[in-house]
């Protein structure tokens, strides 16, 4: 049986789209509230942390919703249809009520715009599964995170095209990146929704899968052992740490740069899209790594390699090709992380459980990412700008230390999957 790929690389242009728009708002909205609104870097924390807060409270509610839906168009695409409309209408007003200055409406339209993502994120997650055979969905989900990436990096693109100063002021107008985020999420969405005949998919795979799920499902629901239960806490602690670390660092640079290296607006996309590149690029690589030295051991050097970039960052003052190199190593380090550590989080799991390991996975991710904008942001107002890289080396010292303690979810020897699986990550 083989994935069918342009099924999938449809299939996850929702996935696509959605991370165009949050790479635009990790980067972007930190200095508009810096910039144009002067709020503290708490609070800054604080407005960077509700996405997350949604993501823990509501992705939930709205995956199992999609779930028992049923309708024509299919479970997922109603969802995507109307959040993603609800979604661009809105984002089409934050740069007007920047330009204009008016915190308090820009700060309802960010949260109407947050809680429209928030209704076709689980189900745009969901349409792959269902749409895709049992056996093939570790592939499906590499390719659908690589298609993420291909959203993120056409943000990164739009940010350094089209983010200048605008003449006779000291903030850039920011409409014209908004909008081509906008169109870039309307043309994806639609070509979905004209390509993927979502129920027919979804039966095909149905009708191949029910005696394969049933017999899986067997060990659904018991318990694992004291050992594995062990493993599975200090590799849900490194995931909580590692994402403090990483997280702090890439929602605070696009300011960082501004107050600390001196950039101009959008000059920081670059960095971070060279991160990115890299990262892509490593995948595979590091899958054949992982298959012959093992998931844990390839953590423990992207967690290093993480922490020494970071802590050599601290002294950089400047742009150039040494932040370059670092921010590459950064990427390598985090496409090492998350490469690996998804897939061991659920092979620890019993057989028919990997949906709840996934809920465990997401909720650690989730929970660091929410507090650490406001814990970073704190160390950056109260103490100084230069804390952020110190910050994210504790946390990697932390992560390279609790993941120290795993001794489960590594590859099992003369396991040949193919190198595809070894992207199961998370985004």
């Amino acid at each position: 049986m083989k994935l069918n790929y342009k099924r999938t690389i449809i299939t996850g242009l929702a996935f696509m789209a959605i991370s165009g728009f949050w790479a635009l708002y990790d980067t972007i909205l930190p200095l508009i509230l810096f910039k144009s609104f002067h709020l503290s870097d708490v609070w800054i924390g604080v407005v960077m942390a509700m996405d997350n807060v949604f993501a823990l409270i509501l992705l939930p509610i709205f995956g199992i919703w999609s779930d028992k839906t049923n309708t024509r168009l299919g479970k997922r695409m109603p969802f995507i249809v109307i959040g993603t409309s609800l979604a661009i209408s809105l984002i089409s007003f934050m740069p007007f009520f920047d330009n204009s200055r008016n915190l308090l409406m820009f700060l309802i339209t960010t949260g109407l715009v947050l809680l429209a993502m928030a209704f076709y994120r689980s189900p745009a997650v969901a349409l792959m599964p269902d749409i895709t055979p049992r056996k093939l969905r570790s592939k499906g989900n590499a390719v659908i995170m690589l298609m993420g990436t291909v959203g993120y990096v056409y943000s990164m693109i739009m940010i350094k095209l089209l983010v200048k100063k605008t003449e006779g002021t000291d903030t850039p107008d920011y409409t014209l990146l908004f909008i081509s985020i906008v169109l870039f999420m309307f043309v994806s969405t639609l070509i979905l929704v004209l390509a993927v005949p979502e129920n027919k998919w979804a039966k095909e795979v149905r009708d191949n899968d029910t005696d394969e799920e049933a017999e899986e499902n067997v060990n659904a629901g018991k318990k694992i052992s004291r050992d594995k239960l062990k493993s599975l806490i200090f590799l849900l602690l490194s995931v909580f740490f590692w994402y403090m670390s990483y997280n702090a660092v890439i929602s605070a640079f696009s300011r960082y740069s501004l107050q600390v290296l001196g950039f101009d607006e959008g000059d920081f996309a670059t960095y971070t899209l060279a991160a990115t590149v890299v990262a892509v690029i490593s995948y595979l690589p590091i899958g054949m790594i992982s298959s012959k030295f093992g998931r844990k051991k390839v953590i423990l050097a992207g967690v290093a390699g993480l922490g020494a970039a970071f802590a050599v960052c601290t002294f950089v003052n400047s742009g150039g090709a040494l932040l370059y190199i670092l921010f590459g190593i950064v990427g390598v380090s985090w496409g090492a992380i998350n490469v690996n550590s998804f897939p061991m989080v659920v092979e620890i799991a019993s057989d028919g459980d990997e949906g709840r390991y996934t809920g465990y996975y997401y909720t650690f991710s989730m929970a660091a990412q929410v507090l650490t904008p406001i814990l970073s942001g704190a160390f950056l107002q109260y103490v100084a700008y230069r804390t952020l890289f110190p910050y994210g080396v504790v946390f990697a010292i932390l992560a390279f230390c609790t993941m120290l303690m795993v001794k489960h979810g590594d590859i099992i020897k003369n396991d040949k999957k193919s190198l595809l699986e070894h992207l199961d990550v998370d985004s």
